[in-house]
């Protein structure tokens, strides 16, 4: 089960990854200042930041088998839930103002959301490979299904 919570994690990190670099390339950072964007630089950066330090502690754990290494993670993963469900909460609105924006003439490109550009089939996979990553995680660290 330590695999599978390992290739569910980089999948849903590679998914993560690709919504960060689309949100810097499309003026995510820049839009900190005038506020068009609805992601908070502290939430992304902090989501990014936590996940990647628990992904190398699965993997310290997935070689060295320390139990204390599972747990770290899987306390890692808390927070890194709910800075994503925050982030979630506040695309929604943003993607929901794109059909009604297709339907009026939106003003200068630099005033879109950046995050009005992730495709909603990598939203919505990175959050469900999220919960069962999160998920395969703690049943790894309860000793479920052997390590």
């Amino acid at each position: 089960m330590d695999i599978a919570a390992l290739i569910t994690w980089v999948v849903t990190a590679l998914g993560g990854f690709y919504m960060l670099g689309m949100w810097i390339q499309r003026g995510g950072i820049r839009q900190q200042r005038t506020g068009a964007s609805r992601l908070p630089a502290p939430v992304v950066f902090g989501h990014f930041a936590l996940a990647a330090v628990g992904l190398v502690v699965w993997i310290i754990y997935v070689v060295a088998d320390m139990a204390a290494l599972a747990w770290t993670a899987f306390g890692l993963l808390l927070p890194v839930a709910l800075l994503g469900f925050v982030m979630l909460a506040r695309w929604v609105p943003v993607y929901r103002d794109r059909a009604a924006s297709a339907a009026t003439a939106q003003g200068p490109e630099s005033t879109v959301p950046a995050e009005r550009h992730f495709p909603v089939v990598v939203v919505l996979a990175h959050g469900l490979l999220a919960v069962v990553t999160l998920v395969l995680v703690l049943l790894t660290a309860l000793g479920i299904g052997g390590s």
